[in-house]
């Protein structure tokens, strides 16, 4: 888990000037990038309380002291509900060179998220990016258990 804040106040001015939606956090990190100076573009997951009880993968900025999330305001929560786990992380270069690969390999496809390189590792039924994203599954998946105990799940449905 990243050891930096979330800067709310920030992440929501950032949201409103890329017109952020809420279900297009790769896009939304990707567009905020270009618009925050000395920012990193960030996959990993997030954990918090509640439904669906489980890691959500998602992107972010990271700022050498804080994280910047233009995805915040749709997800509802207050910024200490909210755990951010990186499992990569592009300079804006870096990001804008993945994607026009990715355009060039892959058109028909979104070229958000980006994996890195082969070899990639299975979480469940599904693959995902190289051992860093493992890890970072595994460690957000552990603080959904610790948020999200079963007894308390029950109850709640």
């Amino acid at each position: 888990m990243t050891d930096k804040p979330l800067d709310a106040e920030q992440s929501i001015e950032v949201a409103t000037r890329i017109k952020s939606k809420a279900k297009t956090n790769f896009d939304n990190a990707a567009k905020a990038l270009a618009i925050v100076d000395g920012a990193l573009y960030v996959q990993g997951f997030i954990a918090f309380t509640g439904s669906p009880y489980k890691p959500v993968e998602h992107s972010w900025l990271e700022l050498d002291d804080r994280i910047l999330d233009p995805t915040f305001p749709h997800l509802n929560r207050k910024p200490e509900q909210v755990y951010y786990y990186p499992a990569q992380k592009l300079t804006a270069k870096q990001l804008k060179k993945a994607i026009d690969e990715a355009k060039e390999d892959y058109p028909e496809d979104d070229p958000l998220p980006i994996y890195g390189s082969t070899p990639y590792e299975y979480y469940g039924d599904v693959m995902l990016g190289g051992k860093e994203y493992l890890k970072a599954y595994e460690d957000a998946n552990a603080k959904c258990i610790e948020l999200n105990p079963p007894k308390q799940r029950n109850q709640q449905n």
